[in-house]
């Protein structure tokens, strides 16, 4: 049972303004990354401290997708995002008064939860407006993440060498603004209540189950989440810091990391296709097991050509991961609580990300290499492919009245 008004034109409309959205609100998380090596000698910080900024970015990420993910469910995504606007503004124009990287680091918990608007509140919200190709719409509008990734960075790295870090700042708190407060106007419109009852009815002939209340499941998932992200964050968050270390410069690592996220966006389609005839767990768990052996290529190489190759083998690897787990909830969750229940796993997703990338840095702190931090990603990623085997093995098809909270 569907309602006219899922996998429609306007529904695919909207995901193309949710996307563009998502571009441009997850600069936030990106804009660190290149500018750390920046900041870093300008504060006269260690790699540790120096990627608390980062760490910061993406607390405030995790706790926006849980608080904003509840704004969506109440208010809708338009009022969410227009807060979320000029916190993101505000982060950035703030963060460019910072006189140390301690107050680097708190500016940059405010530009994380305002950027989180541009993940789990938009894909919860595009959720609503598909059924039969929920999973690549899903994958889409994540996609909006990557995106932001891959085009930024490189953008980024020409206008700090041009302008220094402060500068891009300043201009990426005005494009913040002027591009995501007109197209949420354009997403005012709500789920009819009758298209609400068809997607819990749907839902419901296809619910799974793996004999565990909803509370409990959206627990293990997020350790889960934490496990994959712990392990996906290595790459993202320092591959520009150990370019620089390996003598290759800030622009190799800013364009391997965008060739990793162009790979994570191509990742991202692919994972929603399969996922619509897989099943999220079962997308979720190949995923994972790529990503898991990408990681291990970076020990034995770590040639220029190398990293180029073996950064585009991860995007490819793990991009689907994390929508993944969306897609998980609608299957195994009730549809009215997906605001909730997808931004606490996301929000559980990012401080994966957030502990990674501090325990990188402070593990080449005290080696003075990469290595044993890829090493620690690959035994985080181990706990996350032992939770989603579990789970698949569990999996069961649910009964239609079992479908409730």
């Amino acid at each position: 049972m569907s309602h006219s008004i899922h996998d429609s034109a306007y529904s695919w409309a909207r995901l193309l303004i949710t996307l563009s959205i998502g571009m441009v609100a997850n600069v936030g998380m990106w804009a660190i990354i290149v500018i750390m090596p920046a900041v870093e000698a300008e504060f006269g910080s260690g790699r540790a401290a120096s990627s608390m900024p980062y760490t910061l970015t993406m607390i405030g990420f995790a706790l926006g997708n849980l608080w904003l993910g509840r704004v969506v469910d109440r208010f809708g995504v338009t009022l969410a995002l227009n807060g979320a606007a000029v916190v993101i503004a505000a982060g950035f124009v703030l963060s460019t008064f910072a006189p140390s990287m301690a107050v680097l680091s708190v500016t940059h918990l405010l530009l994380g939860l305002g950027t989180a608007v541009g993940f789990g509140p938009l894909i919860a919200d595009i959720s609503h407006w598909f059924l039969r190709r929920r999973g690549i719409a899903v994958a889409l509008a994540a996609s909006g993440n990557y995106l932001s990734g891959a085009i930024w960075p490189t953008l980024l790295a020409d206008m700090l060498a041009d302008s220094g870090w402060r500068q891009v700042y300043l201009t990426l708190a005005i494009i913040a603004v002027v591009v995501i407060v007109p197209l949420s106007l354009m997403l005012r419109r709500r789920v009819p209540d009758a298209a609400h009852g068809a997607s819990e009815a749907a839902a419901s002939l296809r619910a799974r189950s793996v004999g565990l209340s909803p509370r409990t499941l959206q627990y293990l998932l997020g350790l889960a989440g934490i496990g994959c992200c712990v392990a996906m964050s290595m790459p993202q968050v320092h591959i520009v810091a150990y370019c620089v270390g390996l003598g290759y410069g800030p622009a190799v690592g800013a364009e391997m990391l965008s060739l990793m996220l162009l790979g994570g966006v191509v990742s991202r389609v692919i994972s929603g296709l399969v996922a619509d005839r897989l099943g999220g767990v079962m997308t979720l768990l190949i995923g994972s097991v790529l990503q898991c052996i990408a990681l291990f290529l970076y020990l034995p190489w770590d040639g220029m050509v190398s990293l180029y190759v073996i950064s585009l083998m991860f995007g490819l690897a793990q991009g689907g991961i994390v929508p993944s787990y969306a897609l998980v909830v609608r299957e195994y969750m009730p549809a009215r609580e997906a605001g909730q229940r997808v931004g606490f796993v996301m929000m559980m997703t990012i401080l994966g990300m957030a502990l990674g990338g501090w325990m990188s840095g402070w593990i080449y702190d005290q080696t003075g290499s990469y290595q044993l931090a890829f090493i620690n990603g690959i035994v985080w990623n181990g706990l996350n492919i032992a939770i989603m085997a579990w789970l698949l093995m569990r999996s069961r098809p649910r009964a239609p009245q079992a479908a409730v909270a």
